[in-house]
C-alpha cells in the first residue's frame, strides 16, 4: 500500500506516538539516545514551549499499513526570518525507514505546509531554537549518542542528497581524554588573566543561589556570545525563564564553571553534565518505574564521561585566554570525580577559536553532522 502521511494532532496521546516512533526505529542499537519523553512531548505543546510565541509547527507521521514508518516536524521561526528578512522553513526530529517512498512523502509534506505559508526554503535539521537538536549525523554512527545530539542512521544522508538538499554548514564533536593534571600552559595562562583582568571564578553552595544571583544573566550572555551563530534564535524573557526552572535544578556544581570581575559582573561560564546517555538508554526515556534512579546515578555516582554543554564568554573578554580559566576550573573537578572523557557536543567546523581551545589536549574527532537546505 502507498505511504500515508497524517498531521499530528495536539494531544498528549498523539505526541506520545510522535516522540516513541524514534525509540521503536532504534530499538536494540547501542549508539542511539533516547530523550526524555516526557520533556519531548511538552517541547511540542504551545501552552508549554514559549517558543511558540514566535514560532510555528507541523507535526506529521507517515504510515504504512496503519503500521507508523516516519515522523517529522515543519517549523517556521518568524522571528529569525523577520529580523534576517528571510523565508526559512526549518524541518526537524526527523526520523524514517530505509524506504524512498516514505523519505519523499514525508518531507513533501513539510515542504507543502511551508510553501502554504509563503517559506522559499527548507533547513535542517533544526528545532525551535539553538536550545533543540540539530544537524543530521554524517560521520560516527558507532559512537554513543549524548543528550543533546542527533543519532540517525546512515542513510538518512543519503536520502537528504537524493532529494537535492545540499550542505549549508557542518557541525564536528570530539572526545577529549580529561588529563591528569591541568595542562601547565592553562594554568599559566589562567593565572595571568586572573590577575590582569581582575577576574575570580564564583563558589556557590546551592543550586538555588546560582540561579538567583546569575540565571538570568548566564542566559542573557549566552544570547550576546551566541548572536551571530549559524541559524541562532536569542532567547526571550520567558524562554529564559523556562530553561532556568526546568534544567538549572538537575546540574551539578562542581560541572559548573562562573567567571566574573570583581564587581560580580558576569563575564564567562562553563556549563557540564555527567553523560546521562547510559542512564536514558537503561529508563527507555522514561522517569518511572526506574528511569529516576538510573539518572540519578549517572548525575550523582560514578561516571566515565562528562558532556560538555556549553561556553559563553561576554564578546569584550573573548581571546583573552578566559577559556584557560574555565579549564584551570573545572579540569581538577573532572579528575576529583573519575570522568576520564569530557564530550565537546556540537562545534561549527569553521569557528576556529573554538576549535583551537582543545590543541592542547589529548582529542579525537569522532563525530560529524550537517544542516542541509535546498529551496523549495
Amino acid at each position: 500500500m502507498s505511504v500515508e502521511i497524517r498531521p499530528v494532532g495536539p494531544t498528549k496521546r498523539e505526541l506520545k506516538k510522535f516522540v516513541e516512533f524514534g525509540n521503536s526505529l532504534y530499538k536494540g542499537n547501542d549508539c542511539y539516545v533516547p530523550p526524555l519523553i516526557f520533556d519531548e512531548i511538552e517541547t511540542f505543546m504551545p501552552a508549554k514551549n514559549p517558543a511558540f510565541d514566535f514560532c510555528e509547527a507541523q507535526l506529521f507521521m507517515a504510515y504504512r499499513d496503519g503500521k507508523p514508518v516516519g515522523r517529522i516536524a515543519a517549523i517556521i521561526n518568524n522571528k529569525i526570518n523577520e529580523s534576517g528578512n528571510k523565508k526559512e522553513a526549518r524541518f526537524g526530529w526527523i526520523e524514517f525507514e530505509d524506504d524512498a517512498e516514505v523519505v519523499d512523502a514525508l518531507m513533501g509534506a513539510a515542504e507543502d505546509w511551508a510553501r502554504d505559508r509563503g517559506m522559499t526554503e527548507m533547513i535542517g535539521p533544526m528545532g525551535f531554537t539553538d536550545m533543540d537538536h540539530e544537524g543530521m549525523l554524517t560521520y560516527g554512527f558507532d559512537q554513543l549518542g549524548t543528550i543533546a545530539t542527533i543519532y540517525n542512521h546512515p542513510y538518512y544522508p543519503v536520502h537528504m542528497e537524493r532529494l537535492g538538499y545540499a550542505k549549508d554548514v557542518d557541525w564536528v564533536e570530539y572526545r577529549i581524554k580529561v588529563p591528569e593534571k591541568v595542562p601547565e600552559k592553562h594554568q599559566r595562562i589562567a593565572d595571568i588573566v586572573r590577575r590582569k583582568h581582575g577576574l575570580q571564578t564564583l563558589q556557590f553552595k546551592r543550586i538555588k543561589d546560582l540561579a538567583d544571583e546569575f540565571g538570568r544573566p548566564l542566559f542573557h550572555l549566552i544570547n550576546e556570545t551566541y548572536k551571530d551563530l549559524y541559524g541562532y534564535s536569542a532567547l526571550s524573557d520567558r524562554q529564559i525563564d523556562y530553561y532556568i526552572a526546568h534544567y538549572l535544578s538537575v546540574l551539578r556544581l562542581d560541572c559548573i564553571c562562573v567567571i566574573a570581575d570583581k564587581d560580580r559582573n558576569l563575564v564567562g561560564v562553563g556549563i557540564s553534565i555527567p553523560s546521562l546517555s547510559r542512564a536514558l538508554q537503561k529508563g527507555g526515556g522514561k522517569l518511572f518505574p526506574t528511569g529516576w534512579y538510573h539518572l540519578l546515578k549517572a548525575l550523582k555516582g560514578k561516571n566515565d564521561i562528562v558532556d560538555l554543554m556549553l561556553v559563553a564568554v561576554a564578546p569584550e573578554y573573548q581571546n583573552k585566554g578566559v577559556n584557560a580559566l574555565l579549564f584551570a576550573d573545572l579540569i581538577p573537578n573532572y579528575i576529583r570525580n573519575g570522568y576520564k572523557y569530557a564530550e565537546s557536543n556540537l562545534e561549527l567546523e569553521d569557528n576556529e577559536a573554538v576549535q583551537l581551545q582543545w590543541q592542547y589536549f589529548d582529542r579525537q574527532l569522532h563525530r560529524r553532522r550537517r544542516a542541509y537546505r535546498r529551496k523549495i
